[in-house]
């Protein structure tokens, strides 16, 4: 593993010899990742402006690996695994993800403590600067379309047929100076959170709907993850925790962990929380898109009563201390009843064998 940055002793003298606690905050060293953990930063130190945050910056295995597909690569924890390391030898004291590259099951100690109000969790097209002005069903007949998401290319090869998917791997920079300095890729899909945060907005060409493409689990969100014992950093950042994103989240996480899916398996979901009522749509297909088994349901959050969740009770890797613990058990049950629904209907099937085709490849 690459040695991080040198991280600092927990607590620091301050000029006037007064002690001030420092929080370490993990992170991988893209430019996006960098900037989603500023935006937390900032968030946290408008609300404790006594404490000292200071980043430590990071590669990954995801980082480092870029001519195999992260479907191919077969390590669950790509983007996750060093940044977990160093929590757990106390190099950092907390991390900062994107939630759709957390596993639904987190290594024993470690727990989501915050999951903020979610971006756009759609997908986008940006199309080449030759394209301008035209959509997928408007691209001529065999158009390369380049994606690293087995779930995208199923979804779009299933509405769009005339169209071609390859793999394309890198940061949001790589790809998009890929697609512009190339004539390999007609199109490129990446998520519109990450060309929001990167303020790259007026690269999206069309935002893809549910209709057309829904979204990976946790996709759009933030997640801060924290040792599970660490109560009062527990404290600190639960508070950033955005209701209705956190159950959404939940439930999404159930769905897929129930399924036993991954980034090997095309698997997509689409969520609403809408007047105490929480909705779940959730599909898996074959890797050409040619099978899919897709379905909704829905269940009612209004807690039952008042009680929180209690210190040791995780959903899915997210302890949420101020959302009424009914709910948050509302959110998981629909994740599950859900996958168990599609299961029945022969989803381990579709999975199983879209998992070996990908194995073969």
């Amino acid at each position: 593993m690459e040695k991080p940055e040198e991280a600092q002793n927990p607590l620091e003298k301050e000029g006037n010899g007064n002690a001030s606690r420092v929080i370490r905050m993990g992170t991988r060293k893209s430019q996006l990742a960098r900037i989603q953990t500023d935006y937390v930063k900032d968030k946290l130190m408008e609300l404790h402006p006594d404490v000292k945050f200071e980043i430590v910056a990071m590669s990954t295995i995801g980082d480092k690996i870029l001519d195999t597909a992260l479907s191919k690569i077969g390590e669950k924890s790509l983007f996750t695994k060093e940044l977990e390391n160093a929590l757990e030898r106390n190099e950092v004291d907390i991390v900062v993800h994107s939630l759709k590259d957390l596993p639904t099951t987190l290594p024993p100690g470690f727990t989501v403590g915050a999951v903020l109000e979610r971006e756009s969790p759609f997908d986008a097209v940006v199309l080449h600067p030759k394209h301008a002005g035209l959509s997928l069903d408007m691209l001529p007949e065999k158009s390369v379309i380049g994606t690293s998401s087995l779930r995208r290319a199923a979804q779009l090869k299933r509405r769009f047929p005339h169209l071609e998917f390859e793999s394309i791997r890198g940061n949001l920079n790589t790809r998009l100076k890929k697609l512009d300095e190339k004539d390999d890729f007609a199109a490129i899909i990446l998520a519109a959170a990450g060309l929001k945060r990167m303020g790259w907005e007026n690269r999206i060409s069309m935002i893809l709907e549910p209709a057309d493409c829904m979204y990976a689990v946790g996709q759009g969100a933030l997640a801060v993850e924290v040792r599970a014992r660490d109560r009062d950093i527990l404290n600190m950042v639960s508070v950033l925790h955005h209701h209705d994103t956190v159950l959404r989240c939940i439930a999404e996480r159930a769905f897929l962990r129930h399924l036993e899916g991954g980034c090997s398996v095309p698997v997509a979901v689409h969520t609403e929380a809408k007047d105490a009522l929480l909705y779940l749509t959730g599909a898996v297909y074959s890797l050409d898109g040619s099978d899919m088994l897709k379905d909704t349901m829905q269940i009612s959050t209004v807690p039952d009563n008042e009680t929180h969740a209690s210190d040791d009770c995780a959903h899915v890797g997210v302890t949420a201390y101020n959302i009424p613990e009914s709910s948050l058990a509302a959110a998981e049950k629909l994740g599950v009843d859900l996958a168990e629904l599609l299961l029945s209907k022969g989803a381990k099937d579709i999975l199983t064998t879209a998992r070996q085709l990908n194995d073969a490849r």
